[in-house]
Parts: C-alpha cells; sequence; structure tokens
C-alpha cells in the first residue's frame, strides 16, 4: 500500500491532546473557500507552473514530471503559491512502512498520531493498517476529519481508531454546499454516530462573521451533540478565522471579536455542550 503524503509534523500539539506526530494525507474533496492549507486539495497535475518559481532550483521537469529535489528545497513555499492546481510538487508516495519507521524515531516522545490533511479518509485502508500497527506501539490513533467518509461503514478503520475530530462547518445544507461544494448529509449522519459510540473526542466550527450562519451553526450542533456526551466528552472547538494563508475569495472577511466567540461560546452551553473551547 502506498498513499501520497504531503507533509509529517514530528511533533504536533495543535492535532490533538498531547504532544503527536501528525501525518497529512494529500486529496480533498471539499473546496472550502477558507481553506488554510489549499495546496492539499489536489494531486499534482505536472504542468511545469512551479519549476520556474523555485528560487532554489530545487524542482525541474523531468520526461513530462515534475521532480522536487529535497536537499535543496528552503521552504519558501513560491512553489505552492505558483500552483494553478491546488496542489504542491512536494508530496510523497509514501508505504506504511516508511510512515511507522519516521513515527518509530518519534516513539519516546509522542503520546500518538493523528491523520490529517487534505481529507486523510481518502485513504482509510491505508490508515487502517497503519493504526493496527502503532496501536501495537502503545499510541493513540486519531482522525482529524471533514466527515466525508460513512463511519459507519468502516469498522476496519475506526478498531484501531481512539477517536474522530470532525469539522462541522456549516449546519444549513446550502450553506454548506456555498461554502465546500459538497452537502453535509454524511457529515452530520457521522456526527452522530461517532458521538453515539463514544467516538468522537472534538467538534470544530470555523467562525466567519458575514459570510456564515455561525449562530444557527453553533446552536444546531451543540443541540445535536449534547444528549451524546454521556457516551464520552465532546469539545466543541470555536475557532476564529484568520484571513492569512486563505484562498483570494474570503482575504477580506474579518477576524471575529473575543466578545462574538464568547457568545457563541455561552450558546454553546446554553445548548448543552459542557466543554466549550475558543481557539
Amino acid at each position: 500500500m502506498i498513499a501520497p503524503v504531503n507533509k509529517i509534523i514530528d511533533h504536533s500539539v495543535v492535532d490533538g491532546p498531547g504532544n503527536r506526530t501528525a501525518v497529512f494525507f494529500q486529496g480533498c474533496p471539499f473546496r472550502c473557500q477558507y481553506c488554510h492549507n489549499p495546496e492539499t486539495m489536489a494531486l499534482c497535475t505536472h504542468c511545469g507552473a512551479c519549476v520556474s518559481a523555485c528560487p532554489a532550483g530545487a524542482l525541474s521537469l523531468r520526461e513530462g514530471k515534475v521532480h522536487w529535489e529535497e536537499a535543496l528545497c528552503v521552504g519558501c513555499d513560491s512553489c505552492l503559491r505558483a500552483c494553478p492546481h491546488l496542489s504542491s510538487p512536494k508530496v510523497k508516495e509514501m508505504t506504511v512502512e516508511e510512515i511507522l519507521l519516521r513515527i518509530q524515531q518519534n516513539r519516546p516522545f509522542i503520546r500518538g498520531i493523528t491523520c490529517s490533511g487534505g481529507e486523510c479518509t481518502l485513504y482509510a485502508g491505508f490508515m487502517a493498517e497503519l493504526f493496527a500497527k502503532t496501536k501495537a506501539m502503545g499510541l493513540t490513533n486519531l482522525i482529524d476529519s471533514n466527515g466525508i467518509l460513512d463511519f459507519s461503514q468502516a469498522d476496519a478503520l475506526l478498531e484501531h481508531a481512539d477517536g474522530v475530530m470532525l469539522d462541522i462547518k456549516c449546519f444549513d445544507r446550502a450553506g454548506h454546499i456555498r461554502l465546500t461544494g459538497k452537502d453535509n448529509d454524511l457529515v452530520l449522519q457521522n456526527a452522530a454516530y461517532l458521538a453515539q459510540r463514544g467516538l468522537l473526542p472534538e467538534v470544530r466550527t470555523v467562525i466567519i462573521p458575514g459570510a456564515l450562519p455561525n449562530e444557527e451553526t453553533v446552536a444546531l450542533v451543540s443541540r445535536l451533540l449534547a444528549p451524546y456526551q454521556a457516551n464520552g466528552p465532546i469539545r466543541y472547538k470555536l475557532i476564529a478565522f484568520r484571513p492569512m494563508g486563505v484562498r483570494e475569495e474570503f482575504r477580506s472577511f474579518p477576524v471575529p471579536s473575543r466578545a462574538e466567540m464568547e457568545s457563541l461560546a455561552a450558546l454553546a452551553r446554553e445548548q448543552g455542550m459542557a466543554d466549550v473551547a475558543i481557539v
């Protein structure tokens, strides 16, 4: 088995509890207008647009394919800005064993691993194999997902998973389609299913004033999930929108004030959520 990996962060304290190794897979079926990692959306088409943009000479076009020389790369991300396809020339095709070697180096210092993206569940079979082996190493396994996979049909993946950190971007179906290009029917079904099984440690909503029905989303997500908290704690993380790194369409939207965020957090608590965090 191989899967396209955008990057691996050896030590992350923002991708789940504790110090974790985070594996970011390439590819996502959503096209979120506020995405802070748009270069993870698509696979490289080898168009070559990035080659001339690289100031370090780390990219070349060989036999119709872009080649990345990692040793020459200075990490300036000029290639990502030049890419017209929401991709990256630095993606690596990796095997489970190659990822495990990287994780093994970090083993004394980490609590577990988190698979993210892009959308990591595009590679559910690959992750199931990876999780079985990391669980045998005594590590916890978390999935960071947009909810596009039907988790009720993913027993092999969930068998060794400790939970799914799920994005609920907008509760309103039409609003979700405008934002991502996809409906949220399965996202909401997944939220209830995972919460019922006690496998939903965290739900996240990005708050964007003027762009999304934030109050409606927070209220309805809280109302949906509050009854399941007895099955396992669910943290509702409200994330303040920041325009840095997002696609051009959303750069003009404002950052929500602290007062706005506190008001939405209070609303979530009123609707029954016990653990609400502002980020």
